[in-house]
């Protein structure tokens, strides 16, 4: 059996350079590889696309790289609770392309399973189509989006063995199991890191194939983004 396994964030981000595209897993502050992350900003690389549902908030994940003008370029679904990001896309200063969320995550499936581009009607008639091939299927018309291509995806993991096996947890799961495999490497981040062997098969949501670098995670905050508690009687 093959053991992906790197020592540390450091090796696992080897070959990291400037201008690069990254895939990066997470929902808010859910499930995003917050080692991978911290260590994009210590390298500080410049000029680079990300590719991200969102980011986060302005002084956690991704707000730390957009907070350093590390990011030339976010493709994601919405601004979010990210003060900093939507200052930067007002004025200019950061490119930002939003598209459906949807559509989101099948380009990043598309781009794993090496299907070059597919059909949806999702944002036809929007902004969203300009520029792009439309085609009528069964009464329905539907905008030809193209599969996306990243140089490195990053994901965040609750279980993983050394053979790149992982397993996620509750919400964190999200948009992590699509970018494995759709970037030219994946790095997984995991929170345990286990043999071969360990973890049940059929729990397993993504295989060794599509993970390249894999290591144990360390100091997680796990932070909330929005804290909602019930008021007093």
């Amino acid at each position: 059996m093959i053991n992906k396994t790197v020592t540390n964030v450091q090796e696992a981000c080897q070959g990291i350079q400037d201008g690069m595209t990254f895939m990066l897993g997470g929902f808010g502050l859910s499930g995003i590889p917050e080692n991978s992350i911290n260590e994009l900003v210590r390298l500080n690389v410049k000029d680079v696309t990300c590719i991200s549902n969102n980011a986060g908030v302005d002084d956690f994940g991704l707000g730390l790289l957009l907070r350093k003008h590390q990011i030339r370029k976010m493709i994601s679904s919405y601004v979010g609770e990210n003060a900093e990001f939507e200052r930067q896309m007002l004025s200019g200063e950061l490119e930002v392309e939003l598209i459906p969320q949807g559509t989101l995550a099948q380009r990043c499936q598309a781009a794993q399973s090496g299907i070059p581009a597919f059909y949806t009607p999702a944002g036809y008639g929007t902004e969203v189509a300009e520029g792009k091939e439309a085609r009528e299927f069964n009464g329905k018309w539907h905008i030809l989006e193209k599969a996306f291509k990243a140089d490195f995806a990053f994901v965040k993991a609750w279980k993983g063995d050394v053979a790149g096996n992982l397993i996620f947890k509750g919400s964190a799961r999200n948009f992590n199991p699509n970018m494995c495999g759709a970037a030219t490497i994946t790095v997984a981040e995991v929170e345990e890191l286990l043999p071969v062997g360990v973890l049940d098969p059929n729990s397993i949501h993504i295989p060794g194939i599509f993970v390249q670098r894999i290591f144990q995670g360390e100091k997680y905050e796990k932070r909330i983004e929005q804290l909602t508690i019930r008021k007093k009687d």
